[in-house]
């Protein structure tokens, strides 16, 4: 029998202490609705593919998710832990549940409430604060992800409009979104491009056949001679700074909400261990078992230090980007390692749909690669070190 003392993990650490009453209720806001709206139709979702995605993100704006961090145009304007703190409740439910909260906030509606025009501001962002319009964010293209600044989507001047050809890929909402954040090269540098999905020339194709994501939907953008105004151009930006801006976002997201997942498999892993009996004696009550739950709980709880921390220096106004890098790399890497030992510990349940831990871990190889892949979190990391770029040459 487990003892009356047992404790959660994160109560071990005692988290709750850190995190302000306002921050606490935000998070448990958000976990209950992950509780009453997806936890119990996730498992369906997966299997299937598919997600009311629209139906969704109209509930999730109206509880203040959508670019919640943000400031005026209909955003609930919250601290950024707590931003963080509703990614991890939304993606202990599942990482792609997290992606449409993060696409939609950190990346689509900060290009335009960051670099945009005060027109574009007032067209776009209160609708998609609502969750009445959806939107993407078009970066990766199929030869160019982790070197964006090869991008070959172009934009050309056309007398007063611009022309826009190119295809991107693995884009998030992509095929349900009213507006696309389209970054493309010009005469000029990289530029920012505010696109209504309804476009002639605009296209995009859903991505099928995935084995991680599939509670979300990711898509194809083809660009093909899509003719836009002169009031179309993001006005603020001009360079790759201006789509890396929109990616520290959401790796900050990020940052917490892949701790999510890592939490929903190791209490679901814990509460296994209580009840599944071997050789007459709990699974729990194994020094083995317990050497690995002590292992993933102090990767889990120093995971969520560093973003609490993390989050208080972005609060302050004082996170950089090679921070982000910092949080990125260890949590999602520390994540996905939980989950792959939860699976074992769950032995062949640890494969089925009936326990979270596969779908967490088949989610995570995405998350570990999206947003940037360790390797160039790593030399973020290693140029801020050492002075020493090693991204080319």
């Amino acid at each position: 029998m487990a003892t009356k003392n047992a404790q959660a993990p994160l109560e071990l650490y005692g988290i709750d202490a850190l995190i302000n009453e306002d921050d606490r209720a935000m998070r448990d806001a958000v976990r209950a609705v992950m509780d009453d709206r997806v936890r119990p139709h996730i498992e369906a979702w997966y299997e299937s593919g598919t997600v009311p995605a629209r139906e969704l993100a109209k509930e999730l704006g109206s509880l203040g998710l959508l670019g919640m961090h943000l400031q005026g145009y209909g955003c609930a304007g919250t601290s950024a832990t707590a931003y963080g703190l509703a990614c991890v409740e939304l993606e202990a439910a599942d990482s792609g549940i997290r992606s449409l909260v993060s696409v939609q906030g950190s990346l689509a509606m900060f290009a335009i409430w960051k670099h945009g025009s005060q027109e574009q501001k007032q067209q776009w962002l209160p609708p998609m604060a609502a969750g009445e319009a959806i939107g993407c964010f078009g970066l990766t293209e199929p030869d160019f992800g982790s070197d964006p600044a090869g991008m070959r989507t172009r934009a050309r001047r056309d007398g007063s409009d611009w022309v826009l050809d190119g295809t991107k890929m693995w884009i998030t909402n992509g095929s349900i979104a009213d507006v696309a954040v389209v970054w493309a090269q010009t005469d000029d540098g990289i530029r920012g491009f505010v696109v209504p999905t309804d476009t002639p020339g605009f296209s995009a194709p859903k991505i099928t056949s995935k084995m991680s994501l599939r509670a979300s939907v990711t898509s194809e953008l083809v660009l093909s001679g899509v003719r836009l105004p002169e009031s179309a151009v993001l006005p603020n930006v001009r360079g790759l700074g201006g789509p890396l801006s929109c990616l520290n976002e959401a790796r900050f997201g990020i940052l917490f909400g892949a701790l999510g997942a890592a939490r929903d498999c190791l209490t679901t892993t814990i509460a296994y261990s209580q009840d599944r009996r071997i050789f007459d004696k709990p699974l729990a009550a194994y020094q083995a078992t317990q050497l690995k739950l002590a292992d993933m709980t102090v990767a889990l709880g120093n995971g969520m230090l560093l973003a609490l921390h993390l989050g208080k220096l972005k609060d302050a106004h004082q996170l950089r980007p090679e921070q982000v890098s910092l949080g990125k790399l260890n949590n999602v890497r520390e994540s996905i390692a939980i989950a792959r030992q939860c699976r074992t510990l769950l032995g062949a349940n640890g494969i089925t749909l009936e326990y979270p831990v596969m779908r967490h871990a088949n989610n995570l190889e995405s998350v570990l690669t999206y947003e940037g892949t360790s390797e160039v979190h790593q030399m973020i990391i290693g140029q801020a070190i050492t002075g020493h770029s090693a991204f080319r040459g």
